[in-house]
Order: C-alpha cells, then sequence, then structure tokens
C-alpha cells in the first residue's frame, strides 16, 4: 500500500497520527497523550476529510 497513517511518539512521549504516502510524510496530528485520542483523529479524518473542500488562499 503506498499511503498509510502510523502513530508514533513525539519527543514529549505524545502520541501523534501522520500520514504517509511512498514513505514521504504529507501531514501530521498535534500530539495526544493518549494513543485512543490519535486513533480516534486518524479516524475523523477518514471519515470527515473526502468531503472537505479545498479553499485556495493564495493571492494571484
Amino acid at each position: 500500500m503506498a499511503h498509510k497513517f502510523e502513530i508514533r511518539k513525539n519527543k514529549a512521549g505524545e502520541f501523534v497520527a501522520y500520514f504517509v504516502y511512498n514513505s514521504e510524510t504529507i501531514f501530521w496530528t498535534e500530539g495526544y497523550s493518549s494513543k485512543a485520542s490519535a486513533k480516534n483523529a486518524i479516524e475523523s479524518i477518514k471519515k470527515n476529510g473526502p468531503a472537505a473542500e479545498t479553499e485556495d488562499k493564495t493571492v494571484d
């Protein structure tokens, strides 16, 4: 699979959810005190992400 979510610990010992595509980190969440919270963040992204709009805030 070319893309996946990973849960890792940061330097502060918090759990962080990473989205990885072709071994490259695309984005990550804030740090959470529990692994369950990081898993909930992943499920929220999966559930709510497909319907998200794209907003271009650049100035042309």
